[in-house]
């Protein structure tokens, strides 16, 4: 309906505009549903965004275009009226006859319902989790890989051809100190002897064997590694360096990374090292193609970014005086990497702490050449888990932190990904770890599940009874108020998954599910299915089985289950 109503108002505005007046090139004619459904089924404000170009009053101009179409309306076109409301909307509602179409419509592509083509022929990055493989994916990293999950999900749902990618660095200072951690570990096992020292952790003083790094990671996976490395080598790792239990240490965090993202459904398509942008000279190639723009000079042993030709207040350090590149530098180098690829679209999963810094990524990719326009940016704030109304504390380096899987043992994985999906990305979450244990219509995600459960349920006994709805099924037959309201309800997928793709907000769909169930609710409370004649029965449980079909598809979007039983 929106495609034929498009058309036609294209064509209504060729004849409303006169000899002087130039639509621009670049518009683009929107609708969207109205919140009353008393205001019909579509709305559009084009004649008040065209008010300017005509150069008259937008309810004048919404006149003309209404009375053109009006003309041209085709037989059977299914817009039962044309209205102009408040300052120039035009209101398009629908005959019944288009919600029965829908129903049709969604019955026939089933699971593939709500995909859209518009990203067909391109290519979508989605860089998501990139945590070192210092320790345990935490609380915070969960939303992060559920955000990037979700997206790529709704990218691939939206014709994109998506890749997953996680990036990561095991060089540099903190997987030293992760060494010297796992290091200072094994010593103490391999000399029971050796002296310990207290220092200040998460929740109070904490035993360490002396030495211990300053700054050393504290939590016990560090014991487990260090005993895991003494009870296959002993004694012989006595005289090494950090080098060795740096290594044994990635190798197993990452295995626990993979197994924690697993649970989530997360699978990674690749896995980039930060290393190989030096070990490619990128990284240093991207220094000396600044240099050559004018745009990076030297001042005090360090290499600076010349940001304040940029709009910024001061320049930035790209190169610390030790050697040591900030994060910006590869981070510049990553990008252009990704953009060589042949990417049409890269989407970061960022936390709230990039937000003053990739702006400064993205001015370098820019000066180098490349359309940072192909780069999109996904800001995410962070996450309190809520305990009896308090916040539980959480801390990654002291040990107290609240692991992702300590998360999902407590609630479960559907609840996890429901959960950190619910809320917009750029609004801080309260993760309420009460309600997410309820089993009850409270907790949302239960509430979505026991709904497709239900419908699955009603199914069944309407088939143990003898009903059957087919290709032959009169869906004319379904009037009520509430059925048609369904219908249109159901009918919204595709939409609801692209927007949400455009904007990167996979809580659009967690939103619009919710009142997905809510809609059939009130169509069962009205409109039973067992017990009254079997055409309108069965066409009842088309409307039922569509439904069914919209939640678990809009549930498969989300990364979480469509139970038949609960």
């Amino acid at each position: 309906m929106k495609e034929y109503l498009r058309d036609l108002i294209g064509r209504a505005l060729e004849s409303v505009a006169n000899a002087e007046t130039e639509i621009p090139a670049d518009f683009e004619i929107e609708f969207e549903q109205p919140n009353n459904p008393e205001h019909g089924d579509l709305s559009t404000n084009v004649a008040m965004k065209l008010a300017r170009v005509f150069k008259r009053a937008p309810r004048e101009i919404a006149s003309d275009i209404v009375t053109t179409m009006r003309e041209q309306l085709s037989d059977g076109s299914g817009v039962a009226d044309i209205e102009i409301a408040g300052a120039g909307f035009i209101n398009f509602r629908f005959s019944d006859n288009v919600q029965h179409q829908a129903l049709a419509t969604i019955l026939a592509a089933a699971e593939s319902f709500g995909r859209t083509a518009q990203g067909e022929g391109q290519r979508a990055l989605v860089e998501f989790v990139s945590a070192n493989p210092t320790g345990p994916l935490t609380v915070g990293h969960g939303r992060n890989a559920v955000l990037g999950d979700t997206i790529a999900n709704l990218f691939n749902w939206c014709g994109y051809e998506v890749t997953r990618e996680y990036y990561f660095n095991d060089a540099g200072r903190q997987m030293r100190v992760l060494g010297e951690s796992v290091r200072a570990r094994y010593l103490a096992l391999a000399d029971p002897a050796v002296g310990t020292k207290s220092i200040e952790g998460g929740t109070g003083r904490v035993t360490v064997p002396e030495p211990f790094p300053e700054d050393g990671y504290l939590g016990d996976y560090i014991e487990d590694i260090a005993r895991d490395l003494f009870d296959r080598e002993g004694n012989a790792l006595v005289e090494e360096d950090y080098e060795p239990f740096k290594e044994a240490a990635k190798t197993t965090i990452f295995a626990d990374i993979e197994a924690t993202l697993g649970r989530l459904s997360v699978e990674m398509d690749e896995h980039f090292n930060e290393r190989s942008l030096y070990d490619s000279g990128l990284v240093w190639e991207t220094v000396d193609a600044l240099r050559d723009l004018g745009m990076v000079y030297d001042k005090d042993g360090a290499v600076w970014f010349k940001t304040s030709e940029l709009g910024k207040d001061a320049d930035t350090v790209l190169v610390k005086s030790t050697g040591e590149p900030t994060y910006r530098l590869p981070d510049i180098a990553y990008h252009v990497d990704k953009l060589k690829r042949g990417f049409d679209l890269a989407v970061d999963v960022f936390g709230a702490d990039h937000i003053a810094t990739y702006p400064d990524v993205l001015a370098g990719v820019k000066l180098l050449g490349y359309d940072p326009d192909k780069i999109d940016v996904v800001i995410y704030q962070f996450v309190t888990l809520i305990r009896g109304g308090e916040p539980v504390k959480m801390s990654t380096r002291k040990a107290t932190y609240v692991t992702l899987d300590e998360l999902m043992d407590e609630v479960g994985e559907d609840v996890t990904r429901f959960f950190f999906l619910m809320r917009s990305p750029n609004t801080h979450l309260e993760f309420d770890l009460d309600l997410a244990r309820e089993a009850s219509e409270k907790n949302p995600v239960f509430y979505l599940q026991y709904a497709h459960a239900r419908i699955c349920s009603i199914l069944r006994k309407a088939a143990e009874v003898g009903f059957q709805f087919s290709d032959t099924t009169d869906l004319s037959l379904l009037q009520h108020e509430t059925e048609l309201a369904l219908a249109k309800e159901l009918s919204r997928l595709p939409d609801v998954v692209q927007a949400a793709a455009d904007q990167r907000e996979p809580h659009r769909v967690a939103t619009y599910l919710r009142e997905v169930a809510v809609a059939f609710n009130q169509f069962y409370q009205h409109c039973r299915i067992i017990g009254e004649e079997a055409s309108i029965a069965t066409a009842r449980m088309a409307a039922a089985t569509a439904t069914r079909t919209v939640l678990a598809n809009g549930l498969r979007v989300l990364g979480i289950t469509a139970p038949e039983r609960m």
